[in-house]
């Protein structure tokens, strides 16, 4: 993309996503997040009504009672990105690509972030980590993001959500909050990577689906593109025959993936590209409030 097109477009989008942190989601941000992040302070003895699972075992067992870990809230968060740059992120019939729906949502989250004072960085995956960007504070870091968030190009064209949940393990040793972006078409099991990544860390899922991948539109024959692996096949999508094994296929793929979220305690939220998701987000914060 040539530089003054691409410094439009970031600026075009800062303008859209600054504004609606600032507005809208400032107050809700800080309620839904803030909190989550807790820091050791001290260990005290055992009362009444505290959390089994807070107990000390270590000092427990040396001073012979029940002892207690104490937390603090911490005053800033460290929020991670975490976002499927894959090939079928670039897939859209109405109002926009996959991939700039989550491009916005990255970007009005990471506002949000820097609102309250809190550090973002950005992973980029397909079926491999194709770039990290440490967490940072401040406009022109975010700035930055978006520029990636818009420009980069994956190596690979696959996806392996297990992937960028591993590398967050070992890359962010401190609790953070990260939003795992992705249409979630993905034929791996990726159940244990997301319950173990979301008992060290705050972690958030955001699908982002087209309405196409719900229903095939009845157009007569069509050649379809798998654009992860380029194989390519003909639809009748004339045959209602067709089209009802496909609905069939994108209802059973919904219910797996909301399926293995609940079962990791994860929250989520699924978005359409023709659907407002200012109002999923706002929905996903009061979730969790």
């Amino acid at each position: 993309m040539e530089t003054s097109e691409l410094i439009k477009k970031v600026r075009k989008i800062e303008i859209k996503t600054r504004g609606l942190s600032n507005n809208i989601f400032a107050g809700q941000y800080q309620t839904a997040f803030k909190g989550r992040g807790m820091a050791f302070s001290e260990v005290r003895e055992y009362q009444y009504g505290d959390e089994p699972r807070d107990i000390d075992w270590n000092v427990t067992a040396r001073m012979n009672k029940l002892y207690t870990k104490v937390f603090e809230e911490e005053r800033e968060l460290t929020v991670m990105l975490l976002v499927d740059i894959s090939n079928s992120l670039n897939f859209g019939t109405s109002v926009c690509m996959k991939r700039d729906m989550v491009t916005e949502i990255a970007a009005t989250i990471a506002f949000a972030a820097i609102e309250n004072n809190d550090k973002v960085g950005l992973m980029f995956f397909s079926d491999r980590i194709e770039k990290f960007i440490p967490p940072k504070k401040g406009r022109k870091h975010i700035l930055y993001l978006i520029r990636e968030l818009i420009d980069f190009e994956p190596e690979s064209n696959a996806t392996n959500i297990s992937v960028p949940l591993e590398f967050l393990m070992g890359a962010v040793k401190k609790r953070c909050t990260a939003f795992l972006m992705s249409d979630f078409i993905d034929e791996n099991d990726y159940k244990n990577a997301l319950t173990i990544a979301n008992r060290k860390h705050d972690l958030v899922a955001i699908q982002v689906y087209d309405k196409r991948m719900e229903e095939l539109p009845d157009t007569g024959l069509m050649k379809v593109l798998d654009a992860e692996t380029g194989q390519s096949i003909y639809l009748d999508t004339s045959s209602k025959a067709v089209r009802t094994a496909h609905r069939r296929w994108f209802e059973e793929n919904r219910s797996r993936i909301k399926d293995t979220l609940t079962r990791s305690r994860v929250d989520s939220i699924s978005i359409r590209t023709d659907q407002d998701y200012v109002k999923a987000l706002m929905d996903l914060f009061a979730k969790r409030n």
